[in-house]
This record gives structure tokens, sequence and C-alpha cells, in this order.
């Protein structure tokens, strides 16, 4: 909902300074940055298929086979033997940055799932990612000739803001209901006529988010435990029909907090050079139990944040009340990076933390 709250402030998210504290100086251990999202899908290569008339590109390094690997069940929590699991990785590229934002999908079978694919945007633990296309109106053309549009917003379309006719942003859902917040490219907006200017949206994933129960909880956690930066301290309540319309509700009460993360992607080296909202979505009036979930389900999101020092890390996060969902920390074969899944405090949402081998 990055769109939904840049106009809501006014630009103030996409320029304010950060506010918050990072972990107490002194503290071992920090999140390096946000470096992908993952999804957990029903069927790979449907939604394979789904993500590249998006614009994602399928790295074909990634061995896309069905294979029993215990690291990978270990990863996922999975007692037993019986699992086997089949994975796509795919990227789009960040044309702002120069960068690539990497996307991996995971089937699983010989497992019991759930299908958590029918739920509404405002649901708590809902996770989506903000996705900046250039050529709007002709990818929602694509999808629909393809049967692959599958829309939230009202009517179907993209949804404009108050006092324009353009289509800017809407919701569309994967094949297992997993939430894209889609959003036209738009160049930036310099200050005119008493309103503050407001950045351009460039190709490219800007943002991921998480719908929460409690934002000052879910703050302290990503930001005074992970080290987000919180980009503007004001958040108020907002309502109306843009609001509404870009998600398909009717009378939600939202407010916005963006903690700020330096993105690490994959395929770069050296240290970080951007950075990416971690966007909290909190309805005051859609107060609703978190559903039960496994990471193995359909329909599951998580977000993988790279890390320095993983056990420092860990204790932390468990120290704040996360929940360690992988069988402990899990050495990969190969280049030895260390890896461990997490459920947050709050709603319990995934988070895959890891850590590259010190050089």
């Amino acid at each position: 909902m990055a769109a939904l709250a840049a106009i809501a402030c006014t630009g103030m998210l996409l320029h304010a300074g950060a506010v918050s504290a990072e972990p107490a100086a002194g503290a071992q251990g920090s999140v390096v940055g946000i470096t992908f999202v993952g999804r957990l899908v029903s069927n790979l290569d449907r939604s394979v298929a789904f993500y590249e008339a998006l614009g994602f590109h399928v790295d074909p390094k990634a061995n896309p086979a069905w294979r029993r690997d215990p690291v990978v069940n270990r990863i996922y929590g999975i007692q037993g033997s019986g699992a086997t699991s089949r994975m796509a990785k795919l990227y789009i590229d960040e044309v702002g940055w120069g960068e690539r934002f990497v996307l991996y999908l995971r089937e699983f079978k010989g497992i019991p799932r759930r299908n958590l694919s029918h739920h509404t945007a405002w649901q708590p633990g809902a996770s989506h990612f903000g996705l900046v296309v250039p050529h709007a109106d002709q990818l929602w053309s694509r999808l629909a000739a393809a049967g692959l549009l599958h829309a939230r917003s009202w009517g179907g379309r993209l949804i404009a803001p108050p006092g324009q006719t353009r289509g800017l942003v809407a919701y569309i859902t994967d094949p297992d209901g997993l939430d894209i917040e889609i959003i036209r490219e738009r160049a930036a907006v310099a200050a005119t006529n008493g309103r503050p200017a407001s950045a351009a949206f460039l190709p490219g994933v800007n943002h991921v988010g998480l719908v929460v129960l409690d934002s000052a909880r879910e703050r302290a956690f990503y930001g005074g435990v992970l080290g987000g930066r919180l980009v503007t301290a004001r958040a108020p309540w907002l309502k109306g029909d843009f609001y509404d319309a870009a998600v398909g509700g009717h009378g939600n009460i939202l407010r916005f907090y963006n903690e700020s993360f330096a993105f690490a992607p994959e395929y770069s080296s050296g240290a970080p050079k951007h950075r990416i909202h971690f966007e909290m979505v909190e309805f005051k009036n859609r107060k609703q139990p978190v559903r039960r979930s496994r990471i193995t389900d359909i329909g599951v999101g998580y977000v993988g944040m790279e890390v320095d020092d993983l056990d420092a890390v860990l204790r932390r996060a468990q120290a704040a009340g996360a929940k360690l969902v992988s069988d402990g920390i899990v050495t990969m074969r190969g280049g030895g990076t260390r890896v461990a899944m997490i459920r947050d405090p709050g709603v319990g949402a995934f988070i895959e933390l890891y850590e590259h081998p010190k050089r």
C-alpha cells in the first residue's frame, strides 16, 4: 500500500528522514538488509507463468525438479522424511537502482497442507509486495486476456487518487491468493502551489508489506529488534473510497507505518546502496484473530533478511517473543550459509534469517 500511504501523507512517507533508533549501541548482530520474498504455492508451473506475465524472469540456475531435501525440510520445520518439494527462483529488475529483486516460489507434496488462499486484503498476517509497472494498462489487458487477472479493486481496475482520473494503484492476487499491489510507473512531481514534491515510482518492487493488529508492538520488533528505521512517526487513521476501492473493501479505517531496511540484493556484492520499506498496515475496524498457519501451507508468504550474526539476532528475536519454526539453525550444503526461519511475535509473520559464512 505504499502508493496509498504516499498519497495520504502527500509524499511524506517517501521523503521523511528516519526517526526511530536501531538496536541499542553495543548490541551484537544486525540485519544487513531485506533480500527477497518467498511464497508457498499449490502449482509451481502455474505460479511461474503468472509471475512471468507480471514481468519477472526465471533464474535458469535454480533447479525446479522435485527433490527430497532434508536440509530444506529442516528449514521449514518439517518432521519425518516424506516431504518433497520443488522451487523456482525469479527476479525482476529494479530500474531505479540497477539491481534485481528476488522472488522464491516453492511447492510441497507428501505432507498435509492447508489452503489459505481465500482471505481479504485486511486479514491480520496477510503479506503483500508493491510492484511498480510500466505500461500498467497494457499489463492489465494482458493479464485479463490470459485469464490471470484476479483483481480485488472495485470494478477490477486501477484506482485513481482523489481529484485524478488516471488509475494509479490496485490490489491483485496471484493464483494462491497472495496479494500484490500494482502501482503505475510515475515520474517525480515537483512541489507546486503549496503541495509538497512527490517521489517517482520506478519499475520494480518498491516495498514489502504486512497487515498487523498492533502497530506499536510490530514497530518495537521490526524497528527495535531487527533494526528497521521508522520513516515517520505520524500515521493518521485514514478512510474513504480511495482506500476502500484499491483493496476491494467498504468502510475500512486504516493507517500505515514504514520501517526502512537496506536492500541487500542476492545478485550484487558489496555493501547495500539502497533502502526498501517494510510497510505495516493496521486496520482499526477489522480486528480479527490471526489465522492458524504453517510455513508449508498454500498461500503463505515470508520475507528473507540477511544478517551478520545469526546467533545473536536469533537470540534477540526470541527474547522479544519470536518463535523458531526451523529445526534450529540449519547449515546449507555447498556454501555453508546458515538459516533460521522464525515467526514474529505479533501476527506470526514468517521471516527467513540467514548468514553467509565469514570470508
